[in-house]
């Protein structure tokens, strides 16, 4: 293997075809770069669904009202449903002992929003003390609304961090600060954050608040719960799937609903989602591992043919080897060589581009579910190592002809 008269003739033999050898080690570093770039990508939307997942609670499930679509016992189809306090109650008791928290919301629509002279245009939603849980918000400053805010119908808000930024800059702190609900001030008591900035653009008062100062009456416009945290995967999922079954059936009997009518109510699981998009983005892994092992076949293949015409043209010095004593396996050791040589040079150097680019770019990419692509440096590690022997295979079949080759066969040769 450190034969240098041996490195001296593979190097001889490469400067001598330099151009055929440099697309040789093009077509198979460009598959090893290939094959990284995509399972970087892969990994990279993997990394961006994970991300918007943590954007609410892992378990959270989320319970819409919508318009019924089929006549039942009498009713009929277009009946807009609508929850009440009674039915979010009832069903935070019914199912105690499967729900961790739970929330109610109400979207207080209609309503101007002021900060002394100065008219804002965010968002205002009445919710319950577990939101903060659900929705993963987390707390800058001061607190999120509590359990006697709601039995109070305290006057507070919760404002984004968004909102800090965008009205309370010229202040310390915006907790203590007041703002105008449609003629009602609201004392801040806290700043929170979220994923993305579109979501810290909202408001949250107290829902008692929200019913009873803007004519709210009993009625909400969705709910929400978290589920125990379960360490298996698939366990997390058949749980979310039962618990949406069951708190399904549970509003189709109290709302008069047939139970095929999917347009009537919509029940939307985190872990159910999460479960369909990690499928998808595994089918693609799979596709970008396919796509990538054809092009490395394909480099490994044109190696082959060129250590086959690399054999032909060789086959009178050969000849001359073999008429001097020299053995077979020497033969198809410095055929071997060399085909390694070129597999390894060119499969690393495609490793390093990649990964070098995966590197630079990777953190800077925004797009929707992709972030920052990257991929394990063992799996593409290993992937070399595959190829590489993939290349012994390819110049394998040659250099066993070339040691095969008769003397006077050879040296006939012209």
């Amino acid at each position: 293997m450190f034969d240098l008269e041996r490195w001296q003739e593979i190097f001889d033999t490469i400067r001598k075809n330099k151009l055929r050898t440099f697309l040789t080690g093009l077509s198979v570093a460009s598959g090893i770069f290939i094959l990284v770039i995509l399972l970087g990508f892969g990994q990279g939307m993997r990394n961006g669904i994970e991300q918007e997942f943590k954007e609410d609670a892992s378990t959270s499930v989320w319970v819409w009202p919508g318009v019924t679509s089929k006549e039942y016992k009498g009713l009929n189809p277009g009946r807009r449903i609508q929850f009440v306090n009674e039915n979010f109650d009832k069903a935070s008791a019914m199912f105690n002992n499967t729900i961790e928290r739970g929330s109610s919301r109400i979207f207080v629509r209609g309503v101007t929003v002021n900060y002394g002279k100065e008219a804002l245009i965010y968002g205002v939603q009445g919710v319950a003390s577990d939101f903060q849980f659900i929705e993963n918000a987390s707390m800058l400053e001061g607190r999120f609304i509590n359990y006697q805010d709601e039995v109070s119908a305290g006057k507070v808000a919760v404002i984004g961090n968004k909102i800090k930024k965008d009205v309370f800059n010229k202040v310390e702190t915006p907790i203590g600060e007041f703002v105008d609900i449609s003629g009602i001030p609201f004392k801040i008591i806290g700043v929170y954050k979220e994923m993305e900035d579109r979501e810290e653009e909202r408001i949250y008062i107290p829902i008692t608040t929200a019913q009873k100062a803007f004519n709210g009456g009993n009625r909400i416009n969705n709910m929400s719960f978290t589920l125990p945290p379960v360490e298996n995967f698939d366990e997390a999922v058949a749980q979310a799937i039962n618990f949406k079954d069951d708190i399904r059936e549970y509003l189709q009997q109290t709302h008069t609903i047939a139970p095929d009518d999917t347009g009537a109510m919509e029940v939307w699981s985190a872990m159910e989602e999460a479960k369909r998009y990690y499928g998808l983005t595994n089918n693609i892994k799979l596709f970008f591992w396919f796509v990538g092992i054809c092009t490395i076949i394909a480099g490994v293949v044109g190696v082959s043919n060129i250590m086959m015409i690399v054999v032909k043209e060789r086959t009178r010095e050969i000849g001359i080897r073999k008429a001097l004593g020299a053995k077979p396996w020497s033969i198809i050791a410095m055929i071997l060589h060399e085909s390694i040589f070129v597999t390894a040079i060119s499969g690393f150097t495609g490793l390093i581009f990649s990964m070098a680019l995966l590197e630079l770019v990777g953190p800077n990419i925004e797009v929707d579910y992709v972030l920052n692509p990257s991929v394990n440096f063992n799996v593409a590690f290993s992937t070399v190592l595959v190829l590489i022997l993939a290349g012994t295979l390819a110049g394998f079949v040659p250099a066993w002809r070339a040691a095969k080759v008769q003397v006077i066969e050879s040296l006939r040769d012209e």
